[in-house]
């Protein structure tokens, strides 16, 4: 079945820049202090926007998007290497996402799960998984994983942590948005997939590489999803 349109979104400006370059831009509205960009990306409706970092910003970002008439959802953007298969350019699709920082555990909840709700591990769709491995097979061979995102607000910078999101949670990477839009999406019963590109190891040595790798992995971030449209028909 056909997407109507696809909404694309990254968290930083590095991460939708090339959109810019490469989308027939026919109309954009702003909401809630974001810009969002409808047109066609190789014939198929897009629109796409910067959502900004944090949890609380790509929670409202999506729901705008979904309003606007997203019927599936690619996210896009750099992360931190948590498994330690990854390395620096690496790339994680995701199969998953989880809230590393929803934790309700003094209650009796297991770390990650929110209490109440009827899920707290958000599934991504089947067929934006393959397509994003098959784009990630054809660009960057061998450099690619399925996996678990896991969101946060935080910037995890720490070998114990990465030790423990990895082996106690089961996670491939971590950033601070995708759960949120997950989530978002999982309650619109809208489909989506995270594709993170990898700029650090999450392991202390970030302010060393993330600034030099932000631009390079955007550029892959970019790559995959326009090998996604223009497969996706």
């Amino acid at each position: 079945m056909p997407f109507n349109k696809i909404g694309i979104i990254g968290a930083m400006a590095e991460e939708i820049q090339l959109l810019h370059e490469h989308v027939n831009v026919t109309s954009q509205v702003t909401k809630a202090g974001i810009t969002y960009y409808e047109g066609k990306l190789h014939d198929q409706a897009v629109i796409y926007c910067k959502s900004g970092v944090g949890k609380v910003n790509a929670a409202v970002c999506t729901q705008i998007l979904l309003d606007l008439g997203a019927d599936g959802v690619l996210f896009t953007g750099v992360a931190g290497a948590v498994d330690p298969q990854l390395n620096i350019g690496d790339i994680v699709v995701s199969t998953s996402c989880v809230q590393h920082d929803m934790d309700c555990s003094p209650l009796g909840f297991a770390r990650g799960t929110i209490p109440f709700h009827a899920r707290s591990e958000f599934e991504a769709d089947d067929r934006l998984i393959g397509l994003a491995s098959a784009a990630c097979d054809r660009l960057f061979p061998g450099r690619s994983l399925k996996g678990k995102v896991l969101s946060g607000d935080q910037f995890i910078a720490s070998r114990e942590t990465v030790k423990l999101l990895h082996e106690s949670m089961g996670g491939a990477c971590a950033e601070m948005e995708g759960a949120s839009v997950a989530q978002v999406c999982d309650m619109n019963e809208i489909p989506f997939v995270v594709i993170r590109s990898m700029s650090d190891k999450a392991d202390g040595s970030a302010h060393v590489n993330f600034a030099e790798f932000t631009v390079t992995a955007s550029n892959n971030s970019y790559q995959i999803i326009d090998d996604i449209v223009r497969h996706i028909g």
